[in-house]
């Protein structure tokens, strides 16, 4: 498991290791890593251009240290000035490596063409501008040197965090660089693995300095594979489809079949022992064709889903529709004692009526920005731009574990750390993955996980179903649709196990 921590909780631990260490340890560890990092991204390092962006923290000090290890191996190395002052004897030590300052505190750096050819020129640009103390917007010359990065061809190298992004909330507010490489010291900051600051990270190299003995409980976590197999629910000898899990799914109507198709597709691909359908006609029809293994139901306005069968889970939502009839619906399945995941249109309607979700039985929601916005009353570019807070205010508020969908998935529940999903691909951002993941989370609901747990393990085999759908660097990705994802889902689950 991957953990990562608040800049609060990673200072509190470096200040407990400095104290048992000779002054300074701590900073030539962090830039010995720096300067092995370097050393991989160049093709050589004598005769090589590297240039340092310097701000007045300890993270530019470990800059300049690692520029001085740099110089000593033949590197060019020129430390761009920017903060008021500059770590003194890191700065030192790089003038007796050789290397060079620059002065960029005063004077316009977007009209500085010597400054603007010299980042040009560089085959690495390392940014030691703003630690993991910065909050907020970059303030000049750190705003006007990290839109210079962004137009470079030399790889840009983060240090510890890319300046612009919070490091306990990936949160950016303003301009900040985007880095090709990220080496962070010691653990790994919260902020560079939720958007959008994670977008700005580039490859995550996280660089062991000794701060592992000393760090708290997590409040951000990543499950990796390993992790993820050993939750997946799997059938014994004794197993029967009643035994592996019965999910029931409301979705679909008249107008939108697909996402029916898909939903169902995503239960039954990801293992579920049965799968019990309820809808209109016309998507009844659509799922029998499509996945024969279904046993459906037509349900009839007023009707409810007390015929349909005895199920362990419920999936309720994707294209129900949002009027009267999809309300009588969201009542009658979210008045049951079984799991009930909110997907979708059932979204839209728990969001006028906030009293369906208060329940004694667990529920797991599943929304975009725009739908959490909708249960928040908060615009969806906030929830966009504080992914990790809303995430956290819906579990806290709403009574029930969120699993916010988009560039960065998260999973919320109060009293847990969040876990950030670590698969997936642009790709994905296509009309109908969301109903697979639902189809996929409601049959690991249904087969004893918990919301939590099958919310995590549903986005991750989610995201990996994607990745194999669209291919990868070697044979060049590819556009895909909502069904790839569906039918790709026993390759992914295949791939965690044979590894576990």
């Amino acid at each position: 498991m991957l953990t990562a921590y608040t800049s609060d909780e990673i200072r509190a631990a470096e200040r407990t290791l400095m104290a048992r260490l000779p002054d300074g340890t701590l900073m030539r560890r962090a830039a010995s890593a720096l300067a092995v990092a370097c050393v991989n991204v160049l093709p050589r390092v004598y005769g090589s251009r590297v240039v340092l962006l310097i701000g007045s923290g300890d993270n530019g000090g470990d800059a300049l240290y690692a520029g001085a290890l740099l110089a000593r191996r033949g590197a060019r190395v020129h430390a761009v000035l920017a903060g008021r002052t500059a770590h003194e004897g890191g700065l030192s030590d790089l003038l007796r490596a050789g290397g060079r300052p620059v002065d960029a505190r005063d004077g316009d750096i977007a009209a500085d063409r010597v400054l603007a050819d010299l980042v040009g020129r560089a085959d690495v640009i390392v940014d030691g501008l703003v630690g993991i103390g910065g909050a907020g917007a970059l303030r000049e010359p750190y705003a006007s040197l990290a839109r210079l990065t962004a137009g470079a061809p030399g790889v840009v190298v983060a240090v510890d965090v890319p300046s612009g992004v919070d490091a306990s909330t990936g949160e950016v507010q303003g301009e900040a660089v985007a880095a090709h490489l990220t080496v962070t010291f010691g653990a790994v900051k919260a902020g560079l693995l939720v958007d959008p600051g994670a977008s700005r990270v580039g490859t995550l190299h996280p660089a062991d300095i000794g701060l592992g003995p000393h760090l708290p409980a997590p409040d951000v976590v990543a499950l990796t594979g390993a992790d993820v197999a050993g939750l997946l629910p799997r059938p014994s000898a004794v197993s029967d489809k009643y035994r592996r899990g019965v999910v029931g799914v409301v979705a679909g109507s008249d107008r939108f079949t697909g996402a029916a198709v898909l939903s169902v597709g995503g239960a039954v691909r990801a293992g579920a022992g049965l799968v019990r359908f309820a809808s209109a006609a016309e998507p009844v029809a659509q799922v029998r064709a499509r996945w024969p293994e279904a046993v459906t139901k037509v349900i009839t306005p007023g009707e409810g889903v007390r015929d349909v069968g005895r199920v362990q889970a419920w999936v309720l939502g994707p294209g129900m529709g949002t009027g009267d009839e999809a309300h009588a619906l969201a009542r009658s399945v979210l008045g049951g004692d079984v799991p009930v995941l909110v997907d979708a249109d059932g979204l839209t309607v728990v969001s006028r009526d906030r009293e369906l979700l208060r329940r004694e039985a667990p529920t797991l929601i599943t929304p975009h920005a725009g739908e959490l916005g909708r249960l928040l009353d908060v615009a969806p570019a906030e929830i966009e731009a504080r992914r990790l807070h809303y995430a956290r205010r819906a579990a806290r508020e709403l009574g029930v574990t969120v699993l916010l969908k988009g560039s960065t998935t998260l999973v919320a529940e109060e009293g847990r750390p969040v876990r950030v999903n670590v698969t997936g691909t642009p790709w994905l951002a296509t009309g109908g993955t969301g109903d697979v993941l639902a189809g996929i989370a409601g049959a690991f609901l249904a087969g004893g996980l918990s919301c939590y747990d099958a919310a995590s393990c549903a986005a991750y085999v989610h995201g990996l179903a994607g990745r194999l759908a669209a291919g990868g660097p070697e044979e060049g990705e590819a556009p895909i649709a909502a069904l790839d994802v569906a039918l790709q889902i026993p390759a992914a689950v295949r791939a965690l196990t044979a590894s576990a």
